[in-house]
């Protein structure tokens, strides 16, 4: 019997009215918590980088001074040594990750999962200013720090090389094993891994823009600013000295060249029709593949298991003076300090804006990528939001504070919490996420089984990291804290350990990420690394057809061309 041609995936689909008007309706929150988290501080930066200094602003208009003054504070070579401090991360990025991406699905799905299961220790010890403080306190015991700061540009390079060596593996490589999963051996993952390579370049490069915790802890910016980036810089410039004009100036221009970055990976995304896809919770080998034939490449496997113990070993050895002082020094806090509040302010406030952040990311996401109101144009929404794609706190720094000085919130509670109340990196995850599992929805696979219970775990990938990043980001908490009650700890280990507490009884480092949370982190992150991450594909290109599913399988399979 002749069976029914499978509808294909590429084939137009007039959208219904109803779903369109759903689809945008689920993206008007996420819009509103863009224009009030981003596009306004943007405007309010841009603004009141014409304007004259001081703490409220003159009102006055003093043109480009401002933009002047930042050029002779030196912002261009501000600039030029952030993009170095990024060259390290960045070749570890394109070079030894995706190297070890490769070996690993060479080697079979064991070597696989387990290589999975430890890129999950330098996700979970994200503990940037606890590890930095660590290593300064190393340095000065053994006597070597004046020497160190003699090149800070080079103390500087190397120190964030070996800090951030392990993280840059872990998402590097667990982006580039995605891209590689394939379902068929005629399946070509090559451009798939360009384009990942792509994203992470961009990714690294805005990062590094964006340093500001290992100039400020480790050589102060100096000497003479030779070491400083542009947000340590406008934090220097616009709230030690009080010239908010010239530190608003720095971020405009840093904000410039962010929103470029944002836009390139937009396009790159737009013109390779990246998407993420759901395999399934249950592997099948793929004929023809290291899958299936475990075992047969005991050469490869050998050089994961080195590669692997390189990463571990990296990340141990920038870990250990932190881990040395994580229960020391705790019990000799001063009496103004109460830990349980420490640790409740350096928690629970970015926890509040991570998860609505995330949940409004998820909503517009599955509006454009899933109900698809554009049809195939639908993904064109997402580049409103690109200029903000990689941009934190620190370019709008200024405009944040202002608000919460004006809303009376410093040293409050809820001033604490940062404000970023939508997640433009998980839109864009939940979007790519919903546009690739639409095929096999619109191919007959229930709403529930082929878009919902796969994106479930998404929530927790795209929280978990956003949660941990901003309760370790030391710089919002600064700018607003006032007085113990209303420190995170990395803010207030860090002005202990600057007062020389605790020198002869170690340092308080624990505070800042407890060992039972290390733990629970580090666990949270191989549960989802090894059983959600290890089923999601990155693939480019459009898919050709969608065939039924075999029996047993959870939805219809499409072959794609890459």
């Amino acid at each position: 019997m002749t069976q029914p041609a499978a509808p294909s995936a590429t084939a137009p689909r007039p959208a219904a009215p109803s779903r369109v008007l759903i689809g945008l309706a689920l993206a008007v929150p996420a819009v509103i918590a863009w224009v009030w988290s981003y596009v306004l501080p943007t405007l309010s930066t841009v603004a009141r980088s014409f304007r004259g200094d001081g703490p409220r602003g003159s009102g006055e208009s003093v043109g480009t001074a401002n933009y002047e003054a930042a050029f002779v504070d030196g912002v261009a070579g501000q600039i030029g040594f952030a993009l170095l401090l990024g060259l390290v991360p960045l070749a570890v990025a394109l070079l030894f990750a995706p190297l070890l991406a490769v070996l690993a699905d060479r080697a079979g799905r064991a070597a696989r999962l387990v290589t999975r299961g430890v890129l999950a220790l330098p996700l979970a010890a994200y503990a940037p200013v606890a590890v930095l403080l660590g290593l300064r306190a190393d340095r000065i015991e053994a006597g070597t720090l004046t020497r160190d700061l003699q090149s800070p540009r080079l103390f500087l390079t190397s120190t964030l090389t070996q800090v951030t060596f392990g993280l840059v593996v872990a998402v590097a490589a667990t982006l580039y094993l995605s891209a590689l999963r394939r379902r068929d051996p005629g399946h070509r993952p090559a451009p798939a891994m360009v384009a990942v390579g792509g994203l992470l370049a961009l990714g690294v490069l805005a990062t590094a823009l964006q340093t500001y915790a290992a100039p400020a802890i480790l050589t102060g910016g100096g000497p003479r600013g030779d070491s400083a980036t542009p947000v340590f810089t406008t934090v220097q410039t616009a709230f030690r000295t009080m010239r908010l004009g010239v530190g608003s100036a720095t971020s405009t221009l840093l904000l410039v060249l962010l929103g470029l970055l944002g836009l390139a990976a937009a396009a790159l995304v737009l013109a390779t029709r990246l998407r993420i896809e759901f395999d399934g919770w249950r592997d099948r080998p793929v004929a023809g593949t290291a899958e299936s034939s475990p075992g047969r490449r005991p050469l490869i496997t050998g050089l994961v298991a080195v590669a692997l113990l390189v990463v571990a070993g990296v990340t141990v050895w920038a870990s250990l003076p932190w881990l040395r002082n994580s229960s020391s020094g705790t019990g000799r806090l001063p009496a103004a300090v109460d830990t349980s509040t420490v640790l409740v302010n350096t928690w629970l406030p970015p926890l509040l804006s991570t998860l609505v952040a995330v949940t409004l990311a998820a909503l517009a996401g599955f509006g454009i990528g899933a109900l698809r109101p554009l049809g195939r144009f639908s993904e064109l929404l997402l580049v409103p939001f690109a200029p903000w794609l990689f941009v934190g706190v620190g370019p709008l720094a200024v405009a944040g504070y202002e608000r919460t000085r004006d809303a009376g919130q410093l040293g409050s509670f809820l001033g604490l919490v940062p404000p970023v109340w939508l997640s433009v990196p998980a839109l864009f995850a939940f979007t790519l996420l919903f546009r690739g599992q639409h095929a096999r929805w619109r191919a007959g696979g229930g709403a529930g089984r082929t878009l919902l219970l796969p994106a479930l775990p998404m929530l927790a990938v795209t929280a978990l990291p956003t949660w941990l990043a901003h309760a370790q980001a030391p710089l919002w908490a600064t700018l607003v804290g006032r007085g113990p009650d209303s420190m995170t700890a990395p803010v207030l280990v860090q002005m202990l350990v600057d007062r020389r507490f605790g020198a002869d009884g170690g340092l308080p480092l624990g505070l800042v990420l407890p060992l039972p949370l290390l733990v629970l982190f580090v666990l949270l992150f191989a549960v989802l690394t090894v059983g959600y991450l290890e089923r999601l594909a990155i693939r480019v290109g459009r898919p050709t057809a969608v065939q039924p599913a075999p029996a047993g399988a959870e939805a219809p399979v499409h072959k794609v061309t890459a």
